[in-house]
Formats: structure tokens, C-alpha cells, sequence
């Protein structure tokens, strides 16, 4: 089972995901991708999908035409994990942020 990132660990992992803003209430990440169209945000949640199951790890998330926000927590672990934080640099990298 994943295990919350705490203190220090925390700090780290939040500073390798410029772009992501925490959500304390819920203690998870969020972050809004803004792409040309429709057919490129679709790209990317499709590619991010795969990537995702692979990992056992999904996210949650909101497409409005060009626009996917997506907020990451891992539930089992009540909060951020680090499941959440490479997931984040997965879509990141997917994103070419």
C-alpha cells in the first residue's frame, strides 16, 4: 500500500511538479492543460489513460473541449502519494510541460 508523503519528503516531491497546486482540503494535486483543440486534449488523456492503467494509478479528471483538469490523490492512502506525484510527471511529460 502507498503512504502519504510527509514533511520534508513532501516539500521534495511537490518542487519536482512545478505547475500542480495542492488541494489541502483534500489533500491531493491539480493541475489544468490548456491545448490547441479538442482532438490534441483528447490525445493526451488518451496517452495518459495508458499510462494510468499500467500503473494501477487513475486520475481524476474534467475535458471541456480543450481544456483537461485533472486532480490527483491516491484514495486507498487517504492523500498524496508518490503514485500521484509520478503520475503527475508522466502528464507532464505527455503534455511537454
Amino acid at each position: 500500500m502507498a503512504v502519504k508523503l510527509t514533511g520534508e519528503t513532501r516539500k521534495t516531491a511537490l518542487a519536482s511538479i512545478p505547475g500542480w497546486t495542492e488541494l489541502m482540503e483534500r489533500d491531493a494535486i491539480f493541475r489544468k492543460f490548456v491545448f490547441k483543440d479538442f482532438n490534441e486534449a483528447f490525445g493526451f488523456m488518451t496517452r495518459a489513460a495508458l499510462i494510468a492503467e499500467k500503473r494501477d494509478h487513475h486520475p481524476e479528471w474534467l475535458n471541456v473541449y480543450k481544456t483537461v483538469e485533472v486532480t490527483l490523490s491516491t484514495h486507498d492512502a487517504g492523500g498524496l502519494t508518490e503514485k500521484d506525484i509520478a503520475l503527475a510527471q508522466a502528464m507532464d511529460k505527455l503534455a511537454g510541460a
